[in-house]
């Protein structure tokens, strides 16, 4: 039985900052963020946004009434969940109009969850042959204004629908993985806000591609060669380029250059819009099948989460993808936002709604949104 990727769609704030004027603001020379870090624009959420809309906008921009009554997984994965008990997925379900007989739970493994719940969609739909599993990536990347991770923020969601005979992504069912407890990155629950080592952070990293690579080469009998393309989990562009650059010399001049020339046009999406945690290596292959995929390509995935998990594995694209990609449409979503003043992005970052808080719906633009605190219970709605 075939699996994979039937359906993948994303969301991203309407609202960006420049990295440019961000590097001027913070008088840092732009050369550090635009090509030390590889970026050129960062979305900026509302206070009335959060994971759970985010995720929800994303869903809504791929499910029909078809999908929604062959579900039977729903699963998040986020390290922005908004109640340590209630899960994301939960939230969902009178947003999105699920049928209630689905199973329905949340991920939490630093960048890696929606990974996860993409391995763990392949089990439930090979044991279940005919039903579908929806997972979503979902996260706002948050450090501080005016700290040294500032620039790697950002905020997004993707969305996947995974099952039987896939349109855009059939999964080769073959990965390696490894985990460390390694002190990386965390995020302790009292602070809204990450705590990274960050040059040891790309240490790791790129250990973990390096030492799954290996692996995999030597379990499935693999080369470079036989992929054509090579994705990686990329919270900031920069960074998958140093898990890339490992490969220079040990694959042939030809190979590389395809790779790098891939790796590019995997990155165009991300450079525009930030780090989206666990959804940032689907917002590269999203950005991959929109700016340069063909059908028939092999893809290796490399995906990694801080704390520390890691896993390779690879797909094949479907050759109807681009039948289901519309890629003027997602083009369009990151074409259309507007730019906010770093002034307008200070005052809206230290927004924090408290109990009590009700949300005027005439100031909404955006189709679900956070309604009210009650209770220090988090509500929601959607627009009409």
């Amino acid at each position: 039985m075939n699996i994979g990727i039937d359906k993948i769609g994303f969301y991203v704030p309407k609202d960006y900052i420049d990295i440019v004027e961000l590097a001027k603001a913070r008088d840092v020379d732009p050369n550090k963020f635009t090509i030390g870090i590889g970026q050129d624009k960062q979305a900026v959420p509302f206070p009335y946004q959060d994971a759970v809309t985010m995720a929800a906008s994303s869903a809504d921009s791929i499910l029909t009434a078809e999908d929604k009554k062959d579900l039977g997984l729903l699963i998040v994965g986020t390290e922005s969940s908004v109640d340590e008990s209630k899960s994301t997925a939960a939230f969902l379900m009178d947003l999105l109009d699920l049928p209630e007989d689905i199973r329905s739970f949340e991920i939490k493994q630093a960048c890696y969850g929606a990974t996860a719940g993409l391995q763990t969609a392949y089990d439930f739909v090979s044991n279940n042959p005919g039903k579908k599993a929806l997972v979503i990536a979902t996260d706002i990347a948050r450090y501080g204004i005016k700290t040294p991770g500032e620039v790697t923020q950002g905020a997004g969601s993707v969305a996947m629908i995974i099952s039987q005979d896939p349109r855009v992504l059939k999964l080769d069912h073959k990965s390696v993985y490894m985990t460390r407890n390694v002190g990386d990155f965390w995020r302790p629950t009292f602070s809204k806000t990450a705590f990274a080592r960050g040059k040891f952070s790309n240490e790791v990293y790129v250990d973990f591609f390096q030492t799954l690579w290996n692996k995999y080469q030597a379990k499935y009998d693999v080369t470079a060669d036989d992929f054509s393309t090579m994705l990686f989990h990329i919270p900031y562009t920069k960074m998958g380029t140093k898990a890339l650059r490992t490969l220079e010399g040990k694959v042939s001049d030809a190979k590389y250059a395809e790779l790098t020339k891939h790796y590019q046009a995997s990155i165009k999406f991300s450079r525009a819009v930030g780090n989206l945690y666990t959804g940032s290596l689907y917002l590269g292959l999203l950005s991959y099948l929109v700016n340069a995929a063909k059908a028939g390509e092999e893809v290796l995935f490399f995906s990694y989460g801080s704390g520390a998990v890691g896993e390779l594995y690879s797909g094949q694209i479907q050759a109807d993808f681009e039948k289901v990609i519309d890629k003027k449409a997602l083009q369009k979503i990151i074409d259309d936002r507007q730019k906010m003043t770093i002034d307008d992005y200070e005052r809206i970052y230290q927004v924090e709604y408290q109990d009590g808080t009700i949300v005027d719906p005439k100031t909404i633009t955006e189709k679900f949104y956070l309604s009210e605190i009650k209770e220090n219970e988090r509500l929601y709605k959607k627009l009409k």
